[in-house]
């Protein structure tokens, strides 16, 4: 029974995904308010459970394969906020085109509890568990266009490399199971401080679980997937895939590599720190040279994926706390600028090449204004929230004596902020192709309005948030 309590918000969530799956079958055709309703009264209920439960220090159920512990409690109350804020973006998004896609939120929950698995995993085969389920739920998502040539594509895609990923990193765990003869994740970090412990099979393992990892982040050389999914899904799932998975996928990179390999930091800092820079470098100087918003946004992931990643290289706890802090950032603000792109999009056409940004300042104003806070705090300028995120981990890779690569770093955000830039001078500086306001429902101009401001306080008050990921981690 405590073990059951300890787990109370993923049994809340469960639950709650079949009844909306069998609300979903019974729907009326055409009809997603029922869906969407108890969907959003599910998250409510789970971050109810969360907060209830919310651990003051690490507790462990299920012979070790669960943890509840503040950080897994800080990033589960992040993941059902971010799935809220999406899950208002998808009505629009599907109530704009006629098309009911109930499926959606039925995935989308079935997808955040695997991401609460992932961000409680103790184990190997926790870690595995969550992770299934959320790829398995993300991979009908990108098809849920049946009519789409493209989402089909983009979908087989995904699937394909992430089958391919899932093997590696499979393949990786079961040679630390072999070198240690444990699953425990505390466990595999004792065996590997043993002198007895094979530390050939361990690193071999390690590469195989960082090419695992990598492909989860999106890093270089393993980002294949990533630009044409992002492009190939509806806008709504693309939204999805882009913010709160990447904040599961922190949990993942540091339930791996820092609780059960804290021995091999020096080995898995260097494989990280060349991930990072090929990540920061080819996403930024391939996101320059792209027309689609989906696509270019896509590159951008990549190279924020090696901006966390620097958080990583740095292996201290402030290290640790700052690519948090990034991650739950990035996870804000990318929802909102995927938005965007719903926001100008309308049945039969989706607003997703940069033209379609021109004269966005002429005809909705305050639109414009939420554009050039999203896009100036994804180029890390300052006061935005997303010049604090950058500065965070670019402190501690100087502290940690990697001052090279924060020059590097530093380099390649300024090369980065020319797309970003290049939208805002579309926005502001270019004559319309339509003269019209841009015309939209009260629920997504609320939810985008709150989602850019939130960006905005969050860079005016940055040190709460900063705060509160450092106990998290316990740094």
């Amino acid at each position: 029974m405590p073990d059951l309590v300890t787990a109370l918000p993923e049994i809340i969530l469960l639950t709650a995904a079949c009844v909306v799956l069998l609300a979903e079958v019974f729907a009326a055709p055409g009809r997603l308010g029922p869906v969407y309703a108890l969907a959003q009264a599910a998250l409510a209920a789970t971050a109810l459970g969360v907060a209830a439960g919310f651990p003051g220090e690490e507790v462990r159920a299920f012979s070790g394969m669960y943890v509840a512990d503040p950080l897994a409690g800080v990033l589960k109350l992040v993941l059902l906020g971010v799935g809220a804020f999406v899950f208002v973006y998808a009505r629009e998004y599907f109530d704009r085109r006629s098309a009911a896609r109930g499926e959606f939120f039925v995935l989308g929950l079935f997808a955040i509890l695997g991401m609460m698995v992932l961000v409680s995993a103790g184990s190997l085969l926790t870690v595995y568990l969550g992770l299934e389920l959320l790829a398995l739920s993300l991979y009908a998502m990108v098809a849920l266009q049946r009519d789409s040539q493209e989402a089909a594509e983009a979908a087989v895609k995904y699937f394909v490399l992430g089958a391919l990923a899932s093997g590696m990193l499979l393949y990786g765990m079961s040679m630390l199971y072999g070198a240690t003869g444990t699953l425990d994740l505390s466990g595999i970090s004792s065996a590997a401080s043993q002198p007895a412990t094979p530390r050939v099979v361990l690193l071999f393992g390690l590469v195989f679980v960082v090419v695992g990892v990598a492909f989860k982040l999106g890093a270089v050389p393993f980002h294949m997937w990533l630009p044409d999914v992002y492009q190939g899904a509806p806008t709504a799932v693309t939204l999805f895939i882009g913010s709160a998975p990447k904040v599961a996928a922190f949990a993942m990179t540091y339930r791996l590599l820092v609780e059960a390999l804290p021995e091999l930091s020096a080995d898995w800092r260097q494989l990280l720190t060349v991930l990072a820079v090929l990540s920061m470098g080819v996403g930024n100087v391939v996101a320059i040279a792209q027309t689609n918003v989906k696509r270019m946004l896509a590159y951008s992931t990549i190279a924020h994926a090696g901006f966390q990643l620097l958080g990583f290289v740095a292996a201290t706890p402030a290290g640790y706390s700052a690519a948090m802090f990034y991650s739950i950032v990035y996870a804000v603000t990318a929802m909102g600028a995927f938005g965007l792109v719903i926001l100008l999009g309308r049945a039969g056409f989706e607003a997703d090449r940069l033209e379609h940004f021109k004269g966005l300042g002429e005809r909705s104003p305050w639109f414009a204004f939420l554009t050039l806070v999203l896009m100036l705090s994804m180029a890390g300028v300052p006061p935005f929230v997303g010049f604090w995120a950058k500065w965070s981990v670019l402190a501690q890779v100087v502290a940690a004596g990697d001052v090279w690569l924060a020059l590097a770093a530093v380099l390649f955000a300024v090369v980065g902020a020319f797309y970003y830039l290049r939208v805002v001078w579309y926005a502001y500086f270019d004559e319309p192709v339509e003269k019209a306001p841009v015309a939209t429902g009260r629920p997504l101009a609320f939810m985008l309005s709150a989602n850019a401001l939130l960006v905005l306080a969050l860079g005016v008050y940055p040190g709460a948030w900063m705060s509160l990921c450092a106990v998290a981690i316990g740094a």
